[in-house]
């Protein structure tokens, strides 16, 4: 999702930050007296193991520590600043929890979080995170490809494109309660796009299950576009026959478009995205085309001009 404004200059770089390991270590908590309550980025971290096969889609770069992907992130459900997803999630009750797909399809249905999990083997997938305010990580996800999902309602040949909505509720989304974007988020993807391979429903993340903060309890994850396309705790996913209007394009079409593909070679307005900061390096990195994964999902793009469908 991206901010409107520069990087948190306060924001740790994981040197200062405790790595993994450690959060894993239940009894190294409790022997330092901290009250896991008070902490609920903590508290999530400890909550459930989710166990995924390997997936040879996963890039073999450094992963980013767990500490980095729950502490600093977009999520204006919960405010504005990268600490307060963290800071305000705990109020997000993802039990129970259910997702309609609905719209162009033959067979709509309704899944609750059990059995929409039970769709599809689980894969860990190592993919790189791109934002488009000019920094990156890369994150070990843990899911399914959409494709499964889409699969079991039989789209019809009218589902040209797939809409997803976030959960609307400001009594556990306090960040609904300020007028950033028109509530619920939403997002969009063209059908092709949304059953590429690579397109991951996501239920987890290092070896977990979704922390509240990273869009428990099930989320979108497209590696090749600006990580604010990736929507989180979803509610509602519809096939529809014309691009949906995506919270981003209602709240500035000048600046957002539909596809938001990772494009070194088109700027933000007020943002370069030829570069990147890696979080926790000092120097920038250049970007890639499609955020590496060009060999990919090009094609998908093919003879689009893509200054024109950014």
């Amino acid at each position: 999702m991206p901010l409107i404004r520069l990087p948190d200059p306060s924001a740790p770089y994981p040197s200062e930050i405790t790595p993994p390991e450690v959060y894993r270590d239940r009894r190294r908590f409790m022997q330092a007296g901290l009250a896991l309550a008070t902490l609920p980025w903590l508290a999530e971290s400890a909550q459930a193991a989710l166990s995924a096969q390997k997936s040879p889609l996963s890039t073999s770069e450094p992963m980013n520590k767990l500490s980095d992907i729950t502490r600093y992130n977009n999520f204006y459900e919960f405010g504005t600043d990268k600490s307060d997803p963290a800071a305000n999630a705990g109020s997000l009750n993802t039990r129970p929890w259910t997702v309609r797909v609905e719209g162009a399809v033959q067979t709509p249905r309704t899944f609750d979080l059990d059995a929409l999990m039970a769709l599809a083997p689980m894969e860990e997938r190592i993919y790189r995170l791109r934002c488009v305010e000019g920094w990156s990580m890369v994150i070990p996800w843990i899911g399914f490809p959409l494709a499964a999902l889409l699969k079991q309602v039989q789209p019809t040949a009218a589902g040209k494109f797939v809409e997803f909505v976030t959960l609307h509720d400001p009594k556990q989304m306090p960040g609904q309660r300020q007028p950033v974007l028109a509530w619920p988020y939403r997002e969009g993807l063209r059908i092709d796009e949304a059953m590429h391979p690579l397109s991951l429903l996501t239920f987890g993340l290092y070896g977990e299950v979704l922390p509240r903060q990273n869009g428990a309890p099930v989320r979108l994850v497209v590696p090749w576009k600006y990580g604010f396309k990736s929507i989180k705790s979803i509610v509602a996913i519809r096939l529809v026959e014309k691009a949906p209007l995506t919270s981003w394009m209602q709240a500035n079409p000048q600046e957002y478009g539909f596809f938001s593909n990772v494009n070194p070679e088109v700027d933000h307005p007020r943002w370069s995205q030829a570069s990147e900061r890696r979080i926790g390096e000092l120097l920038k990195r250049k970007t890639l085309m499609f955020n590496g994964y060009a060999d990919q999902v090009a094609g998908l793009y093919r003879g689009m001009d893509l200054r024109k469908y950014f």
